[in-house]
């Protein structure tokens, strides 16, 4: 059993090194944390009794102190343009989202046959953006580690589709659960865990100045971005209320921190709202904003989401905004968005879900 004292944690969330200090209060050689791992991550086997090379012994003690917990997919929609939607339900009912994205230039700025995935890292969100249904219902939990992981292996087993890019872009506030993301970072990026390359990894946040700089001193090279989708702090407040404690010069500088040490190109995320944040004014600004500390910025027409009045501009304004942005010298893309068909943005799906649970409906 797990000693006392010792904090509970699941299998997909340990260590290379917690599983060999645990092979040896178990009295076994540290090789087996080697067996164990093989079966979790390369052959993705969650049932401790059909790891065969494991003594009979350790494959109780396992199966004692880690039961099998993994994502219940209750409902998967996909799009025209191949996007897919998964709502997953946790071991205590919530219900978060993950989103398998095709290949987007908009993201690095090159085409390519990438797939990439939307992972979540709350379950909810405390910090209110008024494009986001995320926080519509407030915020409930942190997702552990594990939970982290898991979707990443369960989208992977559900479509059948090599992953090959993370991006913690889902429901919840990455840096607000920081210290169970750079757990999970570190599984999915290790060769033992996922394998997958920390620059293929991307974090975004609301703008936790302090985490920046934190993630800045990590030596993982894992890209980062920035929802920044206002470039005036009367424009980008009204948008974000974090920007009322986190306000754009303070921002920027813990961006220029960040950029000085991990010597890497920031993307600025914009979603353009009509009549809200497309104003050329905007844009000229944002174009110095992004020039000032490298940033590319991937602009994103605002996703239509029930309960929340916005909407986008239509395309002759959102291609006005990309070109005061590229003539002013910033490197932009417009992503078309992937996902509109299907309630793409974070949380829709769970709102729709969880309001016909409210109504009686049951799920398929």
């Amino acid at each position: 059993m797990v000693p006392p004292g010792v904090v509970f944690m699941d299998a997909l969330s340990l260590t290379k090194s917690e599983w060999e200090a645990r092979m040896q209060e178990l009295g076994q050689p540290t090789y087996r944390a080697g067996q164990v791992l093989d079966w979790l991550f390369r052959r993705r086997v969650r049932d401790w009794s059909d790891m065969s090379n494991l003594p009979a012994s350790i494959r109780q003690n396992l199966a004692d102190d880690f039961p099998t917990r993994r994502l219940e997919k209750i409902r998967e929609t996909g799009s025209k343009d191949t996007t897919r939607k998964f709502l997953f339900r946790l071991a205590d009912g919530q219900l978060i989202e993950s989103v398998l994205i095709p290949a987007s230039p908009a993201l690095y700025g090159e085409a390519s046959d990438r797939r990439t995935i939307c992972i979540s890292s709350q379950v909810g969100c405390a910090y209110g953006c008024k494009f986001c249904a995320s926080g519509l219902d407030g915020w409930k939990r942190n997702l552990t580690a594990a939970e982290i992981v898991d979707q990443f292996l369960q989208v992977e087993a559900e479509s059948g589709e090599k992953i090959n890019n993370i991006v913690f872009m889902g429901m919840g506030e990455p840096m607000a659960n920081y210290d169970n993301l750079l757990r999970a970072i570190s599984v999915l990026n290790a060769p033992w865990g996922v394998g997958i390359g920390a620059r293929h990894m991307t974090v975004s946040t609301s703008g936790l100045a302090p985490r920046i700089r934190d993630l800045a001193a990590q030596p993982l090279q894992v890209r980062l971005a920035i929802s920044f989708h206002g470039a005036t702090d009367e424009v980008r407040g009204r948008i974000m209320p974090v920007n009322k404690k986190y306000p754009i010069e303070e921002l920027l500088s813990a961006c220029e921190e960040y950029v000085g040490i991990k010597k890497q190109r920031l993307t600025f995320e914009y979603i353009l709202i009509r009549d809200i944040n497309d104003s050329p004014d905007q844009a000229r600004l944002l174009a110095q904003q992004a020039r000032r500390v490298n940033a590319k910025v991937n602009l994103i027409p605002y996703n239509t989401v029930e309960g929340l009045e916005w909407d986008r501009p239509d395309e002759p304004r959102q291609d006005q905004f990309l070109g005061i942005l590229r003539n002013a010298g910033a490197e932009a893309t417009l992503r078309r968005e992937k996902g509109h068909d299907i309630a793409a943005a974070c949380g829709q799906l769970r709102l729709q879900v969880e309001k016909s649970f409210a109504q009686g409906s049951v799920l398929n």
